[in-house]
Order: C-alpha cells, then sequence, then structure tokens
C-alpha cells in the first residue's frame, strides 16, 4: 500500500525537498498566469471561456493561494513528502479539469498541462506514487468527458482522444519516473565519488604535510600557489600576496627559468636565504589544465647527515667489537713490555721498549675513546652553570696536560647556563681543549672560552676558540669523522666522539668561520624545556 504520511530520510532527501520547491515555483508561476487570464476575461489576450469568467477567477484565485501556501509550506515544514506532493497533484488536476471544463472540454488544450504536471510529479516523486498520480489524472479526465456528454452530446471521438490522453498520462509519469531513478543513480555515483575524491583529497594533503622534503606548486610564470609546511621552512614563505619565487630564492627562479626553456630531470643544487640550507631541486610536469610544475625541495645536509649517521653506526658497532677484543691483549703486551724493562737495562732494549710502550699507549687511548662512543645514549642531562663549572675545568686540564697558566682564557657573556650531561661535557671540553692546544701558539690568551646567548632564544653558545692556522675550507667536514687527523700523535676520535656527545645531548658542535685560527662552537639549551 502507498503510505502517504511516511517521512522522507535518507541521502537524497534534501535533494528531493529542492526539487518539490522548484516544483511548486513552476505550480506558482502557471497560477499566476490562469490568474492573470480570468482577470483579461474580456480580453483577447485572455486563455479561458470568456462566458464563465467570475468562476474562473474564484478557481484561479484558489489555485494561486494554493500555491503559495505550498511554497511557503516548504520552508517551514519538512516532514510527509509524500503527502505534501500528492496534495500538489491533485490540487492541479482539479483546478485544470475545472478549467478545462469550463472551457468546451479537450478542445481547450488544457489537459496538456496535466501532462506537464505529471512529468514534473515522475521526476520528484518516487515508487508507485507516479502510477497513482497518473490515474488520478485519468479518472479526473474521463469522469470530466462522461459527464460532458450526458450534459451536452455524446461523441465517440471525445472519447477516443480521453483515451489517448490517458495512454499519454501513464506514459509520461513512467518515462519521467525512469528518468528520475538514472539521475538519482548517476547523482548517488557522483556523490560517492565525491566522497572518496575528498578523501583522497585530505590523505595526499596529509601525506604532503607529512613530508619530510618540501614541496611547492608553481606556474609557469614562478608563482607559488601551493606548498607544504616543510617548504615554508625551508624558503621562509610570507605573505601569499608576494609568494613570487624570485621573492625567496633568486637562484631557484633561475633553474625554475632554465627548466621551462629546456626541461631535464636532472636536479639541482641551490641555496636557501632564509634558511641557509643547501637544497637539491627537482622540477616534475603535471598535466593540470595550467601545466603547473611541481618542485621537490631536499634538504642536502639532512641527507648526507643520516648518510653519515648510517656509516658511522656500522663503523661504532664493528669497532667496538674490536676494542673489546683488543684490550686484553693489549694490557698483555704492556704488562710484559714494563717487566722487560726492569729485567734488560740498556739503551737499546730501553728505545725499543719505550717505542713499544708508547704505541701500546696510544692504541689504549684509541679503545678508550671507542668505548667512550657506547655511553653516549645514556646522558643524564642538568643545569650547568658554566661561570662556576668552565674556570675549574680549565684549572683541572691545565695542571694534568702540564700548561702554562693564563693560556686558556674564559668570557662570559648573557645566561651563561647549559643543559647538558655532565660527564659528556667534561669529554667535549677535554677534547676540544685538547685539539686547541695542539693547534694553537702556546701562549697567553691563546686559547678563548666564550660564553654567550645564542641568536636561538632559549640558546646558549660556547665558543672554543684558538689562534693557529685554522681549517682549510675542504676540510670542515672531514674533521669530525672518525679516525681522520692531521697530527701525527692523534687518534683521529675526539671531534668526533665531541659530536655525537653533543648530539645525544641536543646540542650541536660546529666549525664557524673565522678570521684567525679555528671556532669550534656548542649550541645548547640555557634551559630545560618545559
Amino acid at each position: 500500500m502507498l503510505n502517504l504520511l511516511e517521512p522522507v530520510t535518507g541521502p537524497f532527501s534534501e535533494t528531493r525537498w529542492t526539487s518539490l520547491r522548484y516544483f511548486n515555483l513552476y505550480r506558482l508561476c502557471i497560477a499566476g498566469l490562469l490568474f492573470a487570464s480570468s482577470v483579461l476575461h474580456s480580453s483577447p489576450f485572455s486563455i479561458l471561456s470568456p462566458g464563465r469568467g467570475s468562476f474562473h477567477l474564484a478557481v484561479t484565485s484558489l489555485y494561486l493561494l494554493a500555491t503559495i501556501l505550498s511554497l511557503l509550506g516548504l520552508y517551514f515544514y519538512r516532514q510527509h513528502f509524500n503527502l505534501q506532493l500528492s496534495a500538489n497533484v491533485l490540487i492541479d488536476v482539479l483546478v485544470l479539469t475545472l478549467l478545462m471544463h469550463t472551457g468546451g472540454g479537450l478542445r481547450s488544450g488544457l489537459g496538456a498541462m496535466l501532462l506537464v504536471t505529471l512529468a514534473g510529479a515522475g521526476l520528484v516523486g518516487q515508487g508507485r506514487l507516479v502510477l497513482f498520480y497518473a490515474a488520478l489524472a485519468t479518472l479526473s479526465v474521463l469522469f470530466e468527458q462522461s459527464y460532458r456528454a450526458m450534459e451536452v452530446d455524446f461523441e465517440m471521438v471525445d472519447f477516443f482522444q480521453a483515451g489517448l490522453l490517458s495512454a499519454g498520462f501513464f506514459a509520461i509519469a513512467i518515462s519521467a519516473r525512469l528518468l528520475a531513478r538514472r539521475l538519482i543513480a548517476n547523482e548517488e555515483l557522483a556523490r560517492k565519488r565525491g566522497v572518496e575524491l575528498r578523501n583522497q583529497t585530505l590523505l595526499s594533503q596529509r601525506v604532503i604535510e607529512e613530508m619530510q622534503d618540501g614541496v611547492l606548486v608553481l606556474d609557469r610564470d614562478g608563482w607559488v600557489k601551493q606548498h607544504n609546511p616543510r617548504a615554508e621552512q625551508l624558503l621562509g614563505l610570507g605573505d601569499p600576496a608576494e609568494r613570487k619565487l624570485a621573492n625567496y630564492s633568486t637562484e631557484l627562479a633561475q633553474g625554475f627559468a632554465d627548466w621551462c626553456a629546456h626541461a631535464s630531470d636532472e636536479p639541482m643544487l641551490v641555496r636557501a636565504p632564509a634558511s641557509g640550507m643547501q637544497l637539491r631541486a627537482r622540477f616534475v610536469s603535471t598535466e593540470s589544465s595550467e601545466r603547473d610544475v611541481l618542485v621537490f625541495l631536499e634538504d642536502m645536509g639532512s641527507l648526507q647527515e643520516q648518510a653519515r649517521q648510517l656509516k658511522l653506526a656500522a663503523l661504532g658497532r664493528l669497532t667496538a667489537n674490536i676494542a673489546h677484543e683488543i684490550r686484553n691483549p693489549l694490557s698483555a703486551i704492556n704488562h710484559a713490555g714494563e717487566l722487560m724493562r726492569e729485567e734488560f737495562c740498556s739503551p737499546t732494549n730501553d728505545r725499543l721498549l719505550r717505542i713499544v710502550l708508547d704505541n701500546t699507549q696510544r692504541v689504549e687511548r684509541i679503545v678508550s675513546d671507542v668505548l667512550e662512543l657506547g655511553r653516549r645514549d645514556r646522558a643524564h642531562q642538568e643545569l650547568i652553570e658554566l661561570r662556576q663549572t668552565l674556570p675549574i675545568l680549565v684549572e683541572e686540564y691545565t695542571v694534568k696536560e702540564k700548561v702554562a697558566s693564563g693560556v686558556v682564557v674564559c668570557e662570559f657573556l648573557g645566561l651563561a647556563t647549559l643543559f647538558f650531561d655532565r660527564s659528556h661535557f667534561h669529554q667535549v671540553l677535554w677534547n676540544l681543549l685538547g685539539n686547541a692546544l695542539r693547534h694553537s701558539q702556546g701562549m697567553a690568551g691563546s686559547i678563548r672560552l666564550l660564553v654567550q646567548d645564542a641568536s636561538r632564544e632559549g640558546w646558549v653558545a660556547l665558543h672554543v676558540i684558538n689562534d693557529g692556522e685554522g681549517v682549510d675550507d675542504s676540510l670542515s667536514e672531514q674533521i669530525f669523522e672518525p679516525f681522520f687527523t692531521t697530527h701525527s700523535q692523534g687518534t683521529g676520535l675526539g671531534l668526533y666522539i665531541a659530536r655525537e656527545l653533543c648530539e645525544a645531548n641536543d646540542a650541536r658542535l660546529e666549525l664557524l668561520s673565522s678570521e684567525s685560527g679555528a671556532d669550534f662552537c656548542i649550541t645548547g639549551r640555557a634551559a630545560e624545556c618545559q
């Protein structure tokens, strides 16, 4: 059975309500035209019978009022969709049948308007209700024709025309319903595709935002249309109104212009002015209508650091295992050498034994340094007052290494506190002071420990500066690699261990450019992060 009181729910309810509103707007226009024709019943522009002007005026006035109320009701009452649609169709059938009867029956031509009403109801309605509307219109036309035959005269051709019109009612209703079903199916498919596209877009956007590489979308004129947060960090993108690539990196903009002229898959290396990082840029064309270009930016420093960490991790595991195996026989050799020095006392033997013992001690230092790396992950950070700690550490170093007083001086500016593991800090400073002493002139003030606030708020910078010849630019990165040394008695692990321990304490050790000598800078947090 048809349930006219059943409220319409589901994913297409809002679409149906919108369609019903448009259907009522059409009815309002028709009611307005019929009312105007009734008002002009004595005019040649009237489409209604001039002999029934007062009747037409009353019917069309009520019809106009009913369509207005129906349209207003859709904005305030969103329930019982089927009931409202059925009431609209019933009113249309009743009004048009009355006007058709007073206008001379089927010859008035108003029956065709019922076809439009049924077509609209078929597109808006659902299920078997469409057939009910067609049957309702058929019964109304046949009843009107039968009443006319009894009242005026019987003509077979009129009944034949009424039958054809009734068949048209069902044909229009069924065709409209089939078309509506096709439209609903396409709309549902489009809705699902839209949801899938939105989900895919959100997923892709999330992936791009979380990428470690910077991603830019450029138009052919070099304007930045889209970017991810990493690209904003690398290039320092600012005001959206001024996001032309040349405003942030002229080198990258020139590379983009060259790529547009001669497309190539080869990446290019550029230096980002905002971050100071060396970037590898790769341009990829897209098939968008505006021929946008994707730019992938990779931090070369990060890539090199990852490669270095992988290499050093493998090397560290190997050397740690070897160190454990070497230490026991090394101790035996050293002990045997001491015993031989006591038993065989001669200048030649002393010289040879001294060579053996000196080299065993050197190997012992290397083993100790390698094993020290195993403790880098056991950092117990605390707040170190540099004004108190550094003078004590410098005094201890000068006494143990027999360095003249005044060679190492300390200068303090700013907060002068560092959040660091105390034993790690002692090891790092000891290595840096040893390196500075080997390459300095050994005079008063040759080594300076300068403490000042870093450019980054809440961080401190500790500089270890010597007055030696400095480090060649080509060796600025190699000096931090393990077993690389320029000193004949060096192990090549001091600076490497210092940097590793700094990283274990969320600090950074780097070689800064200096007019004279070498400037090694430790940059770390001045306090514990809250």
